[in-house]
């Protein structure tokens, strides 16, 4: 797996080629697998014989995962991305109350409000900037970390530490030293605004963790506490900045497909759901775990081994999509014979949190393209910088002219 990130989609097409389940190698010399294939990938998501727990990864347990592992924090963080059973049924369910169908939908006034003021910031800076303006930076990422961090009770001043802390617990090209530093000062200020609520609590998802905590008995403890915080930050924000920035850029690639949305063929959710698909806000999601030798598809994932969740290469899987799999088309979605992607997950580890990104998304897409219409970007997109890291797939900045 190459650490330093890029376009993930030339590698993916020539990993489909040699099967739905490969051999990779991750950052350390890890031996592991990447399940690629959409249908191998869907049977794998939900397969009772895989688990999530660090004590199955067969290298962590025998120590030769050395400290300071970029993706330490995705094998050993205490929380629901970590846990099985029934301690995943006890933590998904102190969490999934925020984030039912109708709490989601009663966020709807509050995320046009935020998008139409960062929109207005948007503009502003273009103006003073001579027109261009950076869209990831004034829209795509302040939008989901607003709503992530008012639903978590988290005060603005902490924002921008939690994103450049987290940006960098999910890089995988980080050295060591700074791996443990950054995973070090992120939990540090979990901490530091949880004492902080634990002192003045509110109606918000992080006093009512510390309420569960506080019972007692095996509702949550301090540990998951932090790590349960740290994954509604991550998970809250990283990936539907990831998803706006990619279909903005999509739809100022394909101009097209953004005439069909404005002539009523198809639907900014339909947009939302092709962009998912086409270019994942996650490529290869860490990790899972066999609990036995299994085969599938043919090819025998050894118990213990690490197995990466390839969703950007399911995408694109053209045994399930076509031979215009590769084709970004917003009308894909609507049509029956459409295969549903997996780039929100599968089975019993869904993300809890789609129902918001999909909301935020579609807003946030509907209402930029109704107040710039001829918005484009400012500079062409092979010259974008790419994230640095083969988790989190996207670019780290998009200028635009609007």
């Amino acid at each position: 797996m190459d650490a330093a990130g890029g376009c993930p989609h030339a590698a993916n097409a020539a990993l489909l080629e040699r099967g739905s389940v490969v051999p990779v190698v991750l950052p350390g010399r890890i031996e592991g697998r990447a399940v690629v294939g959409h249908e191998a990938l869907r049977e794998f998501l939900a397969h009772s014989e895989v688990a999530k727990g660090p004590e199955h990864f067969t290298a962590l347990r025998e120590g030769r995962i050395p400290a300071g592992w970029p993706l330490m924090t995705f094998a050993t963080v205490p929380g629901m991305t970590t846990a099985d059973g029934d301690d995943h049924r006890r933590l998904r369910g102190l969490v999934s109350r925020a984030f039912t169908p109708r709490r989601v939908e009663e966020l709807r006034p509050r995320i046009v409000e935020l998008t139409d003021r960062l929109l207005e910031d948007l503009a502003r800076s273009a103006e003073e900037s001579g027109g261009d303006a950076d869209l990831r930076r004034h829209v795509a990422l302040p939008l989901p970390m607003g709503v992530i961090g008012e639903l978590l009770g988290v005060g603005a001043e902490y924002r921008d530490r939690l994103h450049r802390l987290s940006g960098q617990v999910v890089a995988t090209d980080i050295d060591p030293a700074e791996a443990i530093t950054a995973n070090r000062e992120l939990v540090a200020l979990l901490g530091e605004i949880a004492a902080a609520k634990a002192e003045h609590p509110g109606d918000d998802l992080t006093s009512a963790l510390i309420a569960a905590r506080d019972e007692g008995g095996d509702r949550l403890d301090g540990q998951e506490l932090i790590g349960t915080m740290l994954l509604m930050v991550i998970a809250g924000h990283e990936t539907t900045l990831n998803l706006i920035t990619n279909a903005v850029r999509a739809l100022c690639a394909h101009r097209d497909q953004l005439a069909r949305v404005r002539e009523g063929e198809a639907g900014w959710d339909d947009v939302v759901e092709e962009t998912l698909r086409w270019d994942a806000p996650v490529s290869y999601f860490p990790f899972r775990y066999p609990v036995r030798d299994l085969t599938l598809d043919g090819t025998v994932l050894p118990r213990g081994l690490p197995v990466l969740a390839g969703y950007s290469a399911a995408g694109r899987d053209p045994a399930v999509y076509g031979p215009d799999a590769d084709r970004f088309d917003v009308t894909r979605p609507s049509r029956a014979s459409a295969a549903r992607h997996l780039s929100l997950g599968h089975g019993t580890h869904y993300c809890l949190g789609a129902p918001l990104a999909r909301l935020e998304a579609t807003v946030a897409l509907e209402r930029l393209f109704t107040r710039f219409p001829d918005l484009d970007l400012a500079v062409p997109d092979s010259e974008l910088p790419r994230l640095p890291s083969f988790v989190g797939n996207s670019v780290g900045a998009l200028p635009v002219r609007i």
